[in-house]
């Protein structure tokens, strides 16, 4: 059996760039919020080795589904401005938004967060803003990870990802596979950037050195910080909500992301199909605008970068649009249709 050596007064964890304890306190500040998104479905706490999730007999041939993402940039303006409470709302959209558009009801979620050094306070803003997307979107916050990098991140540096599970009965999986001619394109209203073409955002509207407390645009009642930090729509409720009320009548969603419209809608079409999408149907807010006028963006990049105001497109049988849009709430229009010709995205 070996020993280890008798040494005293030598270095330290925490003179590397590490603190357990930090750690400790950290995962006590984050226990209530952890508690708060729990699901029936949960077992055990927070603080194990591993999440455990009872999927149970709800289905009869279930399929998991997994998403991973990471709220990429945006992060960078939340550390400019010490503003972390509502990044981690992001994150989980980008996750579970993804999981809808395969039919699956999304269930839980894990984080990781990585930092240069861990301030207790701020992992507790960051997650708490996690749970908040996690109560909106029904899923559990089932665990995660913390990881201090001292030495190799700046102090104030951070990362923030995760993933998401979902699942999905066998055969009832949305996709290409579903979408005919004729079908009608729902489009869901985004309020601003989610999560998206920040590289471009940020070299536009906040470089180095900026003024992020000034008004987002000539006359604008927020602020570019505020434009730049406004939380992701959280789409998954109500596309679960279309799936359960007009069940095979939805056929496919696509979740604009990094690609913008032209770059994701393409994604829910068969070979010999294309998608026009009606840019007059649905509204772009000031903030798209103000980015083109500023950086002299052209309107194919934005499109190409951006959701331009469209977040969500979902692909119905057209006997369904006035059901849809009434299931799917509040910023749901009709914005376009599927046809025959060369599969692609045409905007009007």
């Amino acid at each position: 059996m070996s020993r280890l050596l008798d040494v005293t007064g030598g270095l330290t964890y925490e003179q590397t760039g590490v603190s357990i304890e930090a750690g400790d306190e950290s995962v006590e500040r984050i226990r209530d919020s952890v508690s708060s998104t729990q699901r029936p479905e949960v077992l055990g706490g927070i603080g194990g080795f591993g999440g455990l999730f009872a999927l149970g007999s709800r289905f009869v041939d279930p399929v998991l589904v997994a998403s991973a993402d990471g709220v990429g940039t945006k992060l960078e303006v939340a550390r400019r401005t010490g503003r972390y409470e509502t990044v981690g709302v992001d994150l989980v959209a980008m996750l579970v938004d993804d999981l809808v558009c395969v039919g699956a009801e999304p269930l839980f979620v894990l984080d990781y967060v990585a930092v240069g050094h861990l301030d207790p306070a701020r992992l507790a803003a960051l997650v708490e803003g996690v749970a908040a997307g996690c109560r909106r979107a029904g899923v559990a916050l089932l665990g995660g990870e913390t990881a201090e990098h001292g030495g190799v991140m700046r102090a104030d540096d951070l990362d923030l990802a995760g993933f998401a599970v979902g699942v999905v009965e066998r055969g009832r999986e949305l996709g290409p596979a579903r979408v005919r001619e004729g079908d009608a394109l729902i489009g869901l209203a985004s309020p601003g950037l989610r999560s998206n073409g920040y590289s471009l955002a940020r070299a536009v509207l906040a470089p180095e050195g900026a003024d992020l407390d000034a008004p987002a645009w000539d006359g604008a009642p927020v602020s570019v910080a505020d434009e730049l930090l406004r939380p992701s729509v959280i789409y998954a409720p109500a596309v679960v909500s279309l799936i359960e009320q007009l069940g095979d009548a939805v056929h496919a969603c696509a979740h604009v992301t990094g690609g913008g419209i032209v770059g994701n809608v393409v994604r829910l079409l068969p070979e010999g199909l294309e998608a026009t999408i009606d840019m007059e149907s649905f509204v772009t807010p000031e903030i798209f605008f103000e980015i083109q006028r500023r950086g002299q963006v052209s309107a194919d990049e934005m499109t190409r970068v951006f959701n331009c105001g469209l977040g969500m497109v979902v692909a119905v049988d057209p006997g369904v649009v006035d059901d849809a849009l009434a299931y799917a709430g509040p910023g749901a229009s009709l914005v376009g249709a599927v046809r025959a010709g060369e599969r692609r995205v045409v905007l009007r």
